[in-house]
């Protein structure tokens, strides 16, 4: 089994489409309109369906906003320069809620940027993390030879 897609509710397709592929740098998949349910698909991610996991994005037509709710969280994103990408975000008209820093309690260095349906996406500095997860092998391999 492996993970194929998350799906979230959009009210502007075309706005969604600008931030997860312009901003985010995501590619169009695929794309279809269903006439007799009154909605369209769009499938975006950075890699083919086949072996990468997805977003889907779901446009009710003439729905336009959603409540959000809480329950939901986010989705995240591994990025290579998190402070350099949110810059490029914010200068493309992006909005970023909270900037580059390391994690409450830990050191993870995280952002969140809202796209245009208020959805967070977490960004996660891929270096800090590979530190993280070494750190706790190394804690975890220590332990055990005590």
């Amino acid at each position: 089994m492996r993970l194929l897609h998350t799906m979230l509710r959009v009210g502007n397709l075309e706005a969604s489409l600008k931030f997860y592929c312009e901003l985010l740098g995501m590619k169009l998949l695929r794309q279809k309109d269903y006439p007799g349910g009154e909605f369209t698909l769009a499938f975006v991610g950075y890699g083919d369906e086949s072996d990468h996991t997805v977003l889907e994005l779901t446009y009710n037509w003439e729905v336009e906003k959603y409540d959000l709710g809480n329950a939901y969280g986010h989705i995240a994103i591994g990025v290579d320069d998190i402070y350099c990408t949110c810059e490029e975000i914010k200068a493309r008209g992006g909005k970023v809620v909270r900037e580059p820093g390391p994690m409450k309690h830990g050191s993870t260095v995280i952002a969140f940027v809202e796209d245009p349906d208020g959805y967070k996406v977490e960004m996660i500095q891929l270096s800090s993390r590979a530190v993280t997860a070494n750190q706790t092998q190394e804690s975890q391999t220590e332990l055990a030879t005590q």
